[in-house]
Protein backbone atom coordinates (compact mmCIF):
# COMPACT_ATOMS: atom_id res chain seq x y z
CA UNK A 1 0.00 0.00 0.00
CA UNK A 2 1.39 3.44 -1.08
CA UNK A 3 2.14 5.82 1.69
CA UNK A 4 2.33 9.07 -0.53
CA UNK A 5 -0.82 9.97 0.36
CA UNK A 6 -1.03 8.89 3.67
CA UNK A 7 -1.93 11.52 5.96
CA UNK A 8 -0.41 10.18 9.02
CA UNK A 9 2.57 8.90 7.44
CA UNK A 10 3.52 12.11 6.24
CA UNK A 11 2.88 13.98 8.44
CA UNK A 12 5.31 12.14 11.07
CA UNK A 13 7.91 13.08 8.02
CA UNK A 14 7.65 17.04 8.45
CA UNK A 15 10.01 18.60 10.96
CA UNK A 16 8.82 22.48 11.06
CA UNK A 17 10.88 24.40 12.99
CA UNK A 18 12.63 28.13 13.16
CA UNK A 19 15.67 29.08 14.26
CA UNK A 20 15.87 32.40 16.25
CA UNK A 21 18.81 34.38 18.16
CA UNK A 22 20.30 37.62 19.27
CA UNK A 23 21.26 40.00 16.04
CA UNK A 24 25.11 38.54 15.16
CA UNK A 25 24.86 35.44 17.08
CA UNK A 26 24.85 33.35 13.63
CA UNK A 27 21.32 32.63 12.58
CA UNK A 28 21.03 33.37 8.94
CA UNK A 29 24.56 31.79 9.00
CA UNK A 30 23.58 28.35 10.24
CA UNK A 31 20.25 28.53 7.61
CA UNK A 32 22.82 28.72 5.25
CA UNK A 33 24.92 25.96 6.51
CA UNK A 34 21.80 23.53 6.83
CA UNK A 35 20.93 24.22 3.60
CA UNK A 36 24.66 23.23 2.22
CA UNK A 37 24.18 20.04 4.50
CA UNK A 38 21.34 18.84 3.16
CA UNK A 39 21.95 19.39 -0.45
CA UNK A 40 19.55 22.42 -1.09
CA UNK A 41 22.35 24.74 -2.46
CA UNK A 42 25.92 23.44 -3.89
CA UNK A 43 27.90 26.25 -2.34
CA UNK A 44 27.17 28.01 1.00
CA UNK A 45 28.25 32.12 1.29
CA UNK A 46 27.38 34.08 5.24
CA UNK A 47 25.99 37.64 4.22
CA UNK A 48 28.28 40.03 2.84
CA UNK A 49 26.08 42.74 1.58
CA UNK A 50 28.73 45.64 2.95
CA UNK A 51 31.60 43.86 1.01
CA UNK A 52 30.11 43.43 -1.88
CA UNK A 53 30.44 39.33 -1.57
CA UNK A 54 27.43 37.27 -2.17
CA UNK A 55 24.09 37.55 0.36
CA UNK A 56 22.47 34.78 1.64
CA UNK A 57 19.78 32.26 0.33
CA UNK A 58 17.07 33.52 3.17
CA UNK A 59 18.11 37.17 2.70
CA UNK A 60 16.07 37.81 -0.50
CA UNK A 61 14.98 41.52 0.14
CA UNK A 62 17.23 44.25 -1.39
CA UNK A 63 16.96 46.46 2.03
CA UNK A 64 18.70 42.89 4.01
CA UNK A 65 21.19 42.40 1.32
CA UNK A 66 22.65 46.16 1.60
CA UNK A 67 22.10 45.90 5.48
CA UNK A 68 23.61 42.48 5.76
CA UNK A 69 20.87 41.73 8.47
CA UNK A 70 17.73 39.66 7.83
CA UNK A 71 14.68 42.25 8.16
CA UNK A 72 12.18 39.48 6.78
CA UNK A 73 11.42 36.13 8.18
CA UNK A 74 11.76 33.34 5.18
CA UNK A 75 10.19 29.92 4.38
CA UNK A 76 12.51 27.47 3.44
CA UNK A 77 11.69 23.85 2.47
CA UNK A 78 14.12 21.07 1.88
CA UNK A 79 14.70 17.23 2.03
CA UNK A 80 16.95 15.76 4.38
CA UNK A 81 17.27 12.15 5.73
CA UNK A 82 13.91 10.99 4.02
CA UNK A 83 12.01 13.43 5.79
CA UNK A 84 10.93 17.09 4.94
CA UNK A 85 12.09 20.44 6.34
CA UNK A 86 10.36 23.67 6.59
CA UNK A 87 12.39 25.83 8.22
CA UNK A 88 11.54 29.44 8.70
CA UNK A 89 14.26 32.10 9.39
CA UNK A 90 13.57 34.74 11.34
CA UNK A 91 14.98 37.85 11.70
CA UNK A 92 17.10 38.71 14.70
CA UNK A 93 16.77 42.26 14.87
CA UNK A 94 14.41 43.46 17.98
CA UNK A 95 12.84 46.50 15.29
CA UNK A 96 11.04 43.30 13.83
CA UNK A 97 9.97 41.27 16.61
CA UNK A 98 6.67 41.51 15.91
CA UNK A 99 7.29 39.02 12.72
CA UNK A 100 9.36 36.35 14.54
CA UNK A 101 6.20 36.11 17.19
CA UNK A 102 3.92 35.47 13.78
CA UNK A 103 6.57 32.72 12.77
CA UNK A 104 6.64 31.09 15.94
CA UNK A 105 2.77 30.36 15.94
CA UNK A 106 3.46 28.40 12.65
CA UNK A 107 6.29 25.72 13.78
CA UNK A 108 6.83 23.18 16.21
CA UNK A 109 10.33 23.58 17.65
CA UNK A 110 12.81 26.23 17.93
CA UNK A 111 17.04 26.55 17.59
CA UNK A 112 18.10 29.11 19.76
CA UNK A 113 21.38 30.01 18.27
CA UNK A 114 24.00 31.43 21.38
CA UNK A 115 27.24 33.42 20.76
CA UNK A 116 29.93 31.75 23.35
CA UNK A 117 31.46 34.94 23.94
CA UNK A 118 28.26 36.89 24.34
CA UNK A 119 25.96 34.26 26.27
CA UNK A 120 22.69 35.51 26.72
CA UNK A 121 21.32 38.43 25.76
CA UNK A 122 17.87 40.70 26.15
CA UNK A 123 16.93 39.29 22.51
CA UNK A 124 17.50 36.20 23.34
CA UNK A 125 15.86 36.17 26.40
CA UNK A 126 12.64 37.63 24.89
CA UNK A 127 12.65 35.48 22.07
CA UNK A 128 12.57 32.31 24.71
CA UNK A 129 9.54 33.91 26.76
CA UNK A 130 7.63 33.94 23.16
CA UNK A 131 8.53 30.25 22.92
CA UNK A 132 7.61 29.19 26.11
CA UNK A 133 4.22 31.27 26.16
CA UNK A 134 3.88 28.57 22.68
CA UNK A 135 5.40 25.54 24.98
CA UNK A 136 7.53 25.34 21.78
CA UNK A 137 10.20 22.57 22.31
CA UNK A 138 14.40 24.20 22.37
CA UNK A 139 17.32 23.20 21.37
CA UNK A 140 20.25 24.69 21.80
CA UNK A 141 23.42 25.66 19.66
CA UNK A 142 26.28 27.26 21.16
CA UNK A 143 27.84 29.10 18.05
CA UNK A 144 31.27 30.73 17.37
CA UNK A 145 33.19 28.12 18.96
CA UNK A 146 36.27 28.65 16.89
CA UNK A 147 36.49 32.15 18.67
CA UNK A 148 38.06 33.08 21.80
CA UNK A 149 34.37 33.34 24.24
CA UNK A 150 33.15 32.15 27.58
CA UNK A 151 34.01 28.58 29.53
CA UNK A 152 30.64 26.24 27.85
CA UNK A 153 30.09 25.47 31.88
CA UNK A 154 29.43 28.71 32.56
CA UNK A 155 27.54 29.06 29.47
CA UNK A 156 25.28 26.38 30.75
CA UNK A 157 25.02 27.73 33.91
CA UNK A 158 23.52 31.40 32.34
CA UNK A 159 20.98 28.97 30.55
CA UNK A 160 19.50 27.62 33.41
CA UNK A 161 19.78 30.54 35.81
CA UNK A 162 17.96 33.09 32.95
CA UNK A 163 15.86 30.84 31.05
CA UNK A 164 14.95 28.50 33.20
CA UNK A 165 15.66 25.42 31.15
CA UNK A 166 17.72 22.41 32.13
CA UNK A 167 20.60 22.05 29.60
CA UNK A 168 21.49 18.82 28.46
CA UNK A 169 24.51 18.62 26.41
CA UNK A 170 24.73 16.59 23.60
CA UNK A 171 28.06 17.21 22.07
CA UNK A 172 30.96 18.49 24.33
CA UNK A 173 33.69 21.02 22.86
CA UNK A 174 37.59 19.87 23.26
CA UNK A 175 39.05 22.67 23.44
CA UNK A 176 38.08 26.01 24.84
CA UNK A 177 36.43 28.69 22.55
CA UNK A 178 39.30 30.09 20.14
CA UNK A 179 41.25 26.65 20.17
CA UNK A 180 38.23 24.46 19.23
CA UNK A 181 39.42 20.86 18.26
CA UNK A 182 36.07 19.07 17.63
CA UNK A 183 33.63 17.86 19.93
CA UNK A 184 32.60 14.54 22.02
CA UNK A 185 28.93 13.25 21.34
CA UNK A 186 27.83 12.37 24.85
CA UNK A 187 24.78 9.62 22.84
CA UNK A 188 27.77 7.77 21.30
CA UNK A 189 30.82 8.37 23.13
CA UNK A 190 32.84 9.44 19.87
CA UNK A 191 35.19 12.10 19.57
CA UNK A 192 34.68 13.95 15.95
CA UNK A 193 37.57 16.07 14.74
CA UNK A 194 36.58 18.51 12.21
CA UNK A 195 38.84 19.58 9.66
CA UNK A 196 38.35 23.67 8.17
CA UNK A 197 37.06 24.05 4.68
CA UNK A 198 37.91 27.05 2.19
CA UNK A 199 35.64 29.99 3.71
CA UNK A 200 33.26 27.28 5.37
CA UNK A 201 31.69 26.95 1.64
CA UNK A 202 31.77 23.06 1.23
CA UNK A 203 30.79 20.40 4.23
CA UNK A 204 33.44 19.87 6.58
CA UNK A 205 35.18 16.24 6.46
CA UNK A 206 34.65 14.51 10.04
CA UNK A 207 37.14 12.25 11.61
CA UNK A 208 35.99 9.95 14.40
CA UNK A 209 39.37 9.40 16.52
CA UNK A 210 39.81 7.00 19.48
CA UNK A 211 39.70 8.36 22.70
CA UNK A 212 43.52 6.61 23.30
CA UNK A 213 44.87 8.26 20.59
CA UNK A 214 42.62 11.64 20.98
CA UNK A 215 44.42 11.49 24.05
CA UNK A 216 47.97 11.90 22.94
CA UNK A 217 46.96 14.34 20.14
CA UNK A 218 44.94 16.82 22.02
CA UNK A 219 46.77 16.82 25.31
CA UNK A 220 45.52 19.49 28.12
CA UNK A 221 42.07 19.47 25.96
CA UNK A 222 41.14 16.30 25.94
CA UNK A 223 41.68 16.54 29.41
CA UNK A 224 39.37 18.96 30.42
CA UNK A 225 36.67 18.02 27.64
CA UNK A 226 36.53 14.44 29.34
CA UNK A 227 36.32 16.17 32.88
CA UNK A 228 33.64 17.87 31.91
CA UNK A 229 31.98 15.14 30.34
CA UNK A 230 32.02 13.03 33.75
CA UNK A 231 30.69 16.40 35.93
CA UNK A 232 28.14 16.24 33.12
CA UNK A 233 27.28 12.46 33.57
CA UNK A 234 27.91 13.30 37.74
CA UNK A 235 24.36 15.82 37.61
CA UNK A 236 22.79 13.08 34.49
CA UNK A 237 23.03 16.19 32.52
CA UNK A 238 21.85 14.07 29.68
CA UNK A 239 19.61 14.37 26.93
CA UNK A 240 16.19 13.24 27.30
CA UNK A 241 13.30 13.52 24.60
CA UNK A 242 10.81 13.37 27.22
CA UNK A 243 11.71 16.27 28.90
CA UNK A 244 12.91 18.43 26.14
CA UNK A 245 8.79 18.17 24.69
CA UNK A 246 7.75 18.98 27.85
CA UNK A 247 9.91 21.92 27.58
CA UNK A 248 12.04 21.30 30.67
CA UNK A 249 15.45 20.39 29.32
CA UNK A 250 16.98 22.15 26.04
CA UNK A 251 19.66 19.58 24.49
CA UNK A 252 22.57 21.67 24.13
CA UNK A 253 25.12 21.40 20.37
CA UNK A 254 27.97 22.69 20.19
CA UNK A 255 30.08 24.57 17.28
CA UNK A 256 31.10 27.09 14.82
CA UNK A 257 28.27 27.68 11.85
CA UNK A 258 30.89 29.82 9.55
CA UNK A 259 33.10 27.03 9.95
CA UNK A 260 30.73 24.28 9.81
CA UNK A 261 31.87 22.84 13.11
CA UNK A 262 28.94 20.67 14.60
CA UNK A 263 26.12 21.93 12.07
CA UNK A 264 25.69 18.35 10.51
CA UNK A 265 24.61 16.75 14.18
CA UNK A 266 22.27 19.59 15.00
CA UNK A 267 20.31 18.99 11.72
CA UNK A 268 20.80 15.59 12.36
CA UNK A 269 18.80 16.47 15.95
CA UNK A 270 15.93 17.91 14.15
CA UNK A 271 14.97 14.66 13.10
CA UNK A 272 16.19 12.41 15.84
CA UNK A 273 14.65 14.95 18.71
CA UNK A 274 12.21 17.73 17.52
CA UNK A 275 8.82 16.33 17.66
CA UNK A 276 6.81 15.86 13.67
CA UNK A 277 3.74 17.96 13.04
CA UNK A 278 0.91 17.25 15.64
CA UNK A 279 -2.49 17.89 16.20
CA UNK A 280 -3.60 21.77 16.76
CA UNK A 281 -6.15 23.50 19.43
CA UNK A 282 -8.75 25.63 17.58
CA UNK A 283 -10.31 28.30 19.28
CA UNK A 284 -12.67 25.65 21.45
CA UNK A 285 -10.00 23.98 22.91
CA UNK A 286 -10.63 20.94 20.83
CA UNK A 287 -7.72 19.29 18.71
CA UNK A 288 -7.89 19.15 15.12
CA UNK A 289 -7.07 15.44 13.75
CA UNK A 290 -4.27 15.35 11.65
CA UNK A 291 -5.90 13.06 9.28
CA UNK A 292 -9.34 15.07 9.50
CA UNK A 293 -10.26 17.94 6.21
CA UNK A 294 -8.13 19.91 5.62
CA UNK A 295 -7.40 22.91 7.86
CA UNK A 296 -4.73 25.71 8.02
CA UNK A 297 -4.17 29.21 9.10
CA UNK A 298 -1.99 32.32 7.72
CA UNK A 299 0.70 33.14 9.61
CA UNK A 300 2.19 36.01 7.10
CA UNK A 301 1.85 37.94 4.00
CA UNK A 302 4.30 39.07 1.53
CA UNK A 303 4.00 41.25 -1.39
CA UNK A 304 6.61 42.07 -4.07
CA UNK A 305 8.76 39.21 -3.19
CA UNK A 306 9.32 38.45 -7.09
CA UNK A 307 9.27 42.33 -8.58
CA UNK A 308 8.46 41.21 -11.83
CA UNK A 309 5.52 39.76 -11.42
CA UNK A 310 4.31 42.37 -8.35
CA UNK A 311 2.69 39.70 -6.53
CA UNK A 312 1.06 38.89 -2.76
CA UNK A 313 1.66 35.35 -1.14
CA UNK A 314 0.05 34.51 1.71
CA UNK A 315 1.55 32.00 3.50
CA UNK A 316 -0.31 29.37 5.39
CA UNK A 317 0.50 26.26 7.78
CA UNK A 318 -1.19 23.19 6.81
CA UNK A 319 -3.22 21.50 10.68
CA UNK A 320 -4.73 19.14 9.28
CA UNK A 321 -5.59 17.10 5.81
CA UNK A 322 -4.21 16.85 2.77
CA UNK A 323 -3.81 20.30 0.62
CA UNK A 324 -4.31 19.48 -2.99
CA UNK A 325 -4.16 22.27 -5.45
CA UNK A 326 -7.05 23.75 -7.00
CA UNK A 327 -8.98 22.33 -4.40
CA UNK A 328 -11.74 24.65 -2.99
CA UNK A 329 -10.78 26.51 0.48
CA UNK A 330 -13.18 28.41 2.36
CA UNK A 331 -11.47 31.82 4.98
CA UNK A 332 -13.36 31.18 8.23
CA UNK A 333 -13.29 34.95 8.65
CA UNK A 334 -15.26 35.77 5.77
CA UNK A 335 -16.85 33.33 4.35
CA UNK A 336 -15.43 33.15 1.18
CA UNK A 337 -13.76 31.11 -1.55
CA UNK A 338 -9.85 31.09 -1.53
CA UNK A 339 -8.08 30.24 -5.24
CA UNK A 340 -5.86 27.57 -5.02
CA UNK A 341 -4.64 26.74 -8.33
CA UNK A 342 -1.37 28.82 -8.48
CA UNK A 343 -0.12 27.01 -4.56
CA UNK A 344 3.58 27.18 -4.37
CA UNK A 345 6.24 25.71 -1.87
CA UNK A 346 9.17 28.39 -0.78
CA UNK A 347 12.54 28.20 -1.06
CA UNK A 348 13.32 32.18 -0.17
CA UNK A 349 12.02 34.24 -2.93
CA UNK A 350 12.20 30.66 -5.36
CA UNK A 351 8.94 28.99 -5.67
CA UNK A 352 7.56 26.04 -7.06
CA UNK A 353 3.86 24.80 -7.56
CA UNK A 354 3.13 21.84 -5.51
CA UNK A 355 0.28 19.14 -6.34
CA UNK A 356 -0.38 18.84 -2.23
CA UNK A 357 1.16 19.40 0.85
CA UNK A 358 0.71 18.15 4.52
CA UNK A 359 0.90 19.01 7.92
CA UNK A 360 3.79 20.91 9.12
CA UNK A 361 3.64 21.95 5.04
CA UNK A 362 4.45 25.65 4.71
CA UNK A 363 1.85 26.48 1.69
CA UNK A 364 2.15 29.95 -0.67
CA UNK A 365 -1.31 30.96 -2.05
CA UNK A 366 -0.69 33.45 -4.81
CA UNK A 367 -2.70 36.70 -5.10
CA UNK A 368 -4.94 35.41 -2.03
CA UNK A 369 -6.45 38.94 -1.70
CA UNK A 370 -8.57 39.15 1.12
CA UNK A 371 -6.76 37.25 3.43
CA UNK A 372 -5.19 38.95 6.52
CA UNK A 373 -2.59 37.20 8.64
CA UNK A 374 -4.35 34.83 11.50
CA UNK A 375 -6.84 33.73 9.17
CA UNK A 376 -8.15 30.27 9.46
CA UNK A 377 -8.56 28.30 6.26
CA UNK A 378 -10.43 25.31 5.61
CA UNK A 379 -11.95 22.23 3.05
CA UNK A 380 -15.01 20.95 4.44
CA UNK A 381 -15.98 21.41 8.12
CA UNK A 382 -15.88 24.60 9.80
CA UNK A 383 -12.58 25.50 11.78
CA UNK A 384 -10.73 28.48 13.90
CA UNK A 385 -7.82 28.60 15.23
CA UNK A 386 -6.58 31.00 17.49
CA UNK A 387 -5.84 34.32 15.95
CA UNK A 388 -2.11 35.81 16.45
CA UNK A 389 -1.72 38.37 18.82
CA UNK A 390 0.00 41.57 18.17
CA UNK A 391 3.13 43.16 19.76
CA UNK A 392 2.21 46.81 21.11
CA UNK A 393 3.78 49.45 19.39
CA UNK A 394 6.59 51.75 21.16
CA UNK A 395 7.28 54.10 18.11
CA UNK A 396 5.06 56.28 16.27
CA UNK A 397 5.54 58.65 12.98
CA UNK A 398 3.71 60.60 10.40
CA UNK A 399 3.56 59.26 6.73
CA UNK A 400 3.92 61.83 4.10
CA UNK A 401 4.32 61.39 -0.57
CA UNK A 402 7.11 63.56 -1.00
CA UNK A 403 5.71 64.30 -4.50
CA UNK A 404 2.17 64.67 -4.18
CA UNK A 405 1.21 63.47 -8.00
CA UNK A 406 2.46 60.00 -6.09
CA UNK A 407 -0.75 60.16 -3.92
CA UNK A 408 -2.43 56.74 -5.13
CA UNK A 409 0.81 54.96 -5.24
CA UNK A 410 1.21 55.78 -1.48
CA UNK A 411 -1.87 54.91 -0.48
CA UNK A 412 -1.93 51.52 -2.39
CA UNK A 413 1.62 50.88 -1.37
CA UNK A 414 0.49 51.88 2.80
CA UNK A 415 -2.80 49.56 2.33
CA UNK A 416 -0.48 46.83 1.59
CA UNK A 417 2.07 46.94 4.28
CA UNK A 418 -0.36 47.22 7.01
CA UNK A 419 -2.03 44.17 5.80
CA UNK A 420 1.38 42.45 5.64
CA UNK A 421 2.22 43.78 9.10
CA UNK A 422 4.94 45.69 8.39
CA UNK A 423 3.81 48.37 10.10
CA UNK A 424 0.60 49.42 11.86
CA UNK A 425 -1.29 52.07 9.87
CA UNK A 426 -3.55 54.37 11.91
CA UNK A 427 -6.29 56.40 10.61
CA UNK A 428 -8.18 59.55 11.84
CA UNK A 429 -11.89 58.44 10.87
CA UNK A 430 -12.85 61.69 10.53
CA UNK A 431 -10.13 62.54 7.61
CA UNK A 432 -9.68 59.09 6.06
CA UNK A 433 -6.60 58.66 4.67
CA UNK A 434 -5.14 61.99 4.86
CA UNK A 435 -2.19 62.46 7.27
CA UNK A 436 -2.02 58.79 8.59
CA UNK A 437 0.17 57.75 11.69
CA UNK A 438 2.64 55.00 11.51
CA UNK A 439 2.82 52.40 14.59
CA UNK A 440 5.79 50.04 15.27
CA UNK A 441 7.55 47.95 17.49
CA UNK A 442 10.89 50.03 16.37
CA UNK A 443 12.29 52.52 14.04
CA UNK A 444 13.46 50.47 11.72
CA UNK A 445 10.22 49.47 10.80
CA UNK A 446 9.77 52.73 9.35
CA UNK A 447 12.86 52.32 7.05
CA UNK A 448 11.61 49.14 5.68
CA UNK A 449 8.64 50.55 4.92
CA UNK A 450 10.00 54.04 3.44
CA UNK A 451 12.51 51.85 1.37
CA UNK A 452 9.73 49.81 0.12
CA UNK A 453 7.51 52.52 -0.76
CA UNK A 454 10.00 53.92 -3.23
CA UNK A 455 11.26 50.91 -4.62
CA UNK A 456 7.97 48.50 -4.81
CA UNK A 457 5.52 51.38 -5.39
CA UNK A 458 7.42 54.33 -6.88
CA UNK A 459 6.72 56.70 -4.10
CA UNK A 460 9.30 58.48 -2.16
CA UNK A 461 7.93 59.30 1.22
CA UNK A 462 9.01 61.57 4.32
CA UNK A 463 8.66 59.82 7.84
CA UNK A 464 8.47 62.28 10.86
CA UNK A 465 8.53 60.75 14.33
CA UNK A 466 6.05 61.57 16.61
CA UNK A 467 6.02 61.60 20.75
CA UNK A 468 3.05 59.35 21.59
CA UNK A 469 4.12 57.66 24.54
CA UNK A 470 1.20 54.93 25.01
CA UNK A 471 -1.42 52.89 22.83
CA UNK A 472 -4.79 51.21 23.72
CA UNK A 473 -7.53 49.74 22.12
CA UNK A 474 -11.13 51.25 23.01
CA UNK A 475 -14.64 51.01 21.72
CA UNK A 476 -17.33 53.59 20.44
CA UNK A 477 -18.80 54.96 23.84
CA UNK A 478 -15.38 55.36 25.65
CA UNK A 479 -13.74 57.04 22.59
CA UNK A 480 -16.41 59.77 22.87
CA UNK A 481 -15.19 60.57 26.51
CA UNK A 482 -11.54 60.15 25.56
CA UNK A 483 -11.62 62.61 23.22
CA UNK A 484 -12.82 65.50 25.46
CA UNK A 485 -9.32 64.68 26.95
CA UNK A 486 -6.16 66.55 25.77
CA UNK A 487 -3.31 65.09 24.88
CA UNK A 488 -5.47 61.98 23.57
CA UNK A 489 -5.93 61.14 19.87
CA UNK A 490 -8.59 58.44 18.64
CA UNK A 491 -7.59 56.92 15.40
CA UNK A 492 -9.05 53.46 13.65
CA UNK A 493 -6.63 50.66 12.75
CA UNK A 494 -6.55 48.61 9.83
CA UNK A 495 -8.72 45.80 11.28
CA UNK A 496 -11.63 48.62 12.14
CA UNK A 497 -10.86 48.48 15.48
CA UNK A 498 -10.52 51.82 17.49
CA UNK A 499 -7.22 53.08 19.54
CA UNK A 500 -6.58 55.74 21.79
CA UNK A 501 -3.15 57.02 21.62
CA UNK A 502 -1.83 59.13 24.78
CA UNK A 503 1.14 61.40 24.53
CA UNK A 504 1.80 60.88 27.95
CA UNK A 505 1.51 57.39 29.77
CA UNK A 506 0.91 58.73 32.80
CA UNK A 507 -1.96 60.34 31.99
CA UNK A 508 -2.93 57.29 30.89
CA UNK A 509 -2.31 55.64 34.43
CA UNK A 510 -4.44 58.65 36.25
CA UNK A 511 -7.15 57.36 33.81
CA UNK A 512 -7.21 54.00 34.27
CA UNK A 513 -7.64 54.81 38.38
CA UNK A 514 -9.68 57.55 37.55
CA UNK A 515 -12.53 56.15 34.96
CA UNK A 516 -12.18 52.73 35.60
CA UNK A 517 -15.25 52.07 33.43
CA UNK A 518 -13.64 53.24 29.92
CA UNK A 519 -12.35 50.54 27.63
CA UNK A 520 -8.69 50.66 27.60
CA UNK A 521 -7.03 47.34 26.79
CA UNK A 522 -3.77 46.30 26.31
CA UNK A 523 -2.75 45.12 22.48
CA UNK A 524 -0.67 41.58 23.49
CA UNK A 525 -2.96 38.98 25.64
CA UNK A 526 -0.41 36.81 26.59
CA UNK A 527 1.74 39.24 28.20
CA UNK A 528 1.12 40.56 31.74
CA UNK A 529 -0.26 43.80 31.14
CA UNK A 530 1.95 46.84 31.57
CA UNK A 531 4.54 44.81 30.47
CA UNK A 532 6.44 45.23 26.89
CA UNK A 533 7.51 42.17 25.92
CA UNK A 534 10.63 44.25 24.59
Amino acid sequence: MSTDNDVIFQAARRRTFAIISHPDAGKTTLTEKFLLYAGAVQEAGAVKARSGGRASTSDWMDLERERGISISSTVLQFPYRGHVFNLLDTPGHRDFSEDTYRVLAAVDAVIMVLDVAKGIEAQTLKLFQVCRSRQLPVLTFFNKCDRPGRDPLELLDEVEQQIGLRPTPATWPVGLPGDFRGVIDRRTNEFIRFTRTARGGSTAPEEIVPFGRAEVEEGSAWTSALEGCLLLDAIGADVDIKTFLAGKTTPVFVGSALTNFGVRMLLDAVIDLAPPAMPRQDTSGIEQPLDSELSAFVFKIQANMNPRHRDLLAFARVCSGRFERGMDVTCARTGKNIGTKYATSAFGSDRTIIQDAFPGDIIGLINATGLKIGDTLYAAQPVEFPAVPRFAPEVYAIARPIDNSRVKQFRRGLAQLDEEGVVQVLRDPDVGDSNPILAAVGALQFEVLAHRLEHEFNSPTEISPLSYQAIRVTDSASADRLRQIGGVRILKRGDGALVALFENRYRLQRLEVDEPKLTLEHILADIQPGESIY
